[in-house]
């Protein structure tokens, strides 16, 4: 049976018809008009990576440079009332190049290229069309914003990608939400064009549809559970499944673990390759008031890759829970094992709300791409001479909110990583990345 079609009627006829545990938020809507909102957002980003592995290669640029401008009108109208409530979403993007980097506009992903580099602005428009029954609502149009273990659309430059389809989200339970989607078109976050194909990032292989459906459960106040699926026609399917739990020690201190594991299998046509991968990861955090430290664990069991979202050729999305996927690579390759320290400052129990700080290590062991030399592997140009390889990256992470006055909520963020390989298996190699964010959310209404 198809995971796509049917199982998203099934999960749609469930919702729709589940006990009439009473129309709660459908039935306090205040109307159209009433219940809307209209909300806009500025981010300010500067990009610099520096490939140091190719600063030799004419074919390759090795230093991507691009700062740009991104502004964002999200309106969001409440729903008619009655037991069936409508109503529409719509969002308006554009985008304005800054600098190029002395000529190397185009090369980082964070503005629209245009042929010749990147082009100096750039805009598109989307919107949804939504109905809601009860807590369960349907929303179709080419501005969704899924946001998932198996489908995770990024917000990690000037604008979101989107994705067009239907997509059905439920709550009409207390202690379990759903959601499925049916999606047929991709917009990506440095494009204007919301009619692209989806990818497998890592294989640079497209397909035209893909499904999900999953949920996440709290079993009791401190042990959550998610189960996802996900099928990227004729390159995978994809089983997801997340285990959280919080064990609290006093009012200051807590202790949590976090094991999220994927299964991917080929699928249809196989674009990709032959894919049978099972990753997995365990994190353990303890909180002691402002301080977290983490320890964490990953490990790709499989000849290839563990793969996921990309919304255009070359680009990679958030669709990876993971504990070490980190800023510059994901300590995803064949046969892959990861171990990372982290440590995170909340600066509010110092005074200074708003601040924090992270830091990061992981080093990544054991990549082994021996057995995709001559499979016919879209992964073998990445990782078939990978045997044995090693790396590592370290991220530094700041930020600060402003709390209170005329500058409420404007944001700077620098993050600062470094990844250092023995090989070069991968197309990532030796490189540094500095990302400057500057943003300021505004309610209009």
């Amino acid at each position: 049976m198809s995971l796509s079609r049917k199982s998203l009627l099934a999960l749609a006829i469930s919702a729709a018809t589940a006990a009439p545990l009473a129309l709660a938020s459908q039935a306090e809507s205040q109307g159209f008009i009433e219940d809307s909102h209209l909300s806009f957002l500025a981010r300010n980003m500067y990009w610099h990576h520096d490939y140091h592995t190719y600063k030799n290669s004419p074919q390759w640029d090795a230093d991507r440079r691009e700062w740009g401008q991104g502004l964002r009108l999200d309106y969001t109208s409440g729903y008619t009332q009655g037991t069936v409530g409508f109503g529409v979403d719509a969002s308006a993007y554009g985008l304005i190049k800054l600098d190029g980097g002395r000529g190397h506009a185009g090369t980082a992903g964070v503005l629209v290229p245009d042929g010749e580099g990147a082009s100096d602005t750039a805009g598109s428009v989307g919107a949804n069309v939504k109905m809601r029954i009860s807590n369960t609502e349907l929303k179709y149009g080419n501005n969704l914003r899924p946001y998932n273990p198996v489908f995770a659309a990024a917000d990690a430059r000037l604008v979101p990608g989107t994705a067009t389809g239907l997509w059905l989200t439920s709550n009409e339970f207390s202690k379990a939400n759903f959601e499925a989607a049916h999606l047929t078109a991709a917009k990506d976050f440095n494009s204007t064009n919301s009619d692209d194909d989806f990818w497998a990032a890592y294989a640079g292989v497209s397909t035209d549809t893909v499904d999900f459906i999953g949920g996440n459960f709290t079993i009791t106040d401190n042990l959550t559970a998610s189960l996802y699926g996900s099928e990227y026609t004729d390159i995978w399917r994809q089983y997801y499944g997340n285990l959280n739990y919080t064990f609290p020690i006093s009012d200051d201190q807590k202790l949590n673990f976090d094991f999220n594991i994927y299964q991917t299998d080929d699928d249809g046509k196989k674009k990709a390759g032959k894919i049978d991968t099972t990753a997995y990861s365990l994190a353990a955090a303890y909180t002691l008031g402002a301080h977290t430290f983490k320890l964490t664990y990953q490990e790709i069991d499989g000849d290839q890759p563990f793969d996921y979202l990309g919304l255009g050729p070359g680009t990679f999305h958030d669709s990876i829970y993971l504990a070490n996927s980190s800023q510059l690579v994901d300590f995803n390759g064949p046969n892959e094992k990861s171990y990372g320290a982290f440590y995170n400052l909340d600066f509010a129990s110092y005074g200074i709300p708003g601040l924090s700080f992270g830091i990061r290590y992981i080093k990544g062991t054991d990549i082994d791409g021996s057995k995709l030399a001559g499979s016919g592997s879209a992964y073998a140009g990445l990782y078939a001479g990978a045997d044995g390889e090693e790396h590592w990256e370290r991220d530094v992470d700041i930020k600060y909110v402003v709390q209170s006055g005329p500058a409420k909520n404007l944001a700077t963020r620098v993050r600062w990583a470094t990844h250092r390989i023995s090989g070069a298996a991968g197309w990532d190699g030796d490189a540094d990345q500095v990302r400057v964010i500057l943003e300021y959310p505004y309610e209009i209404f």
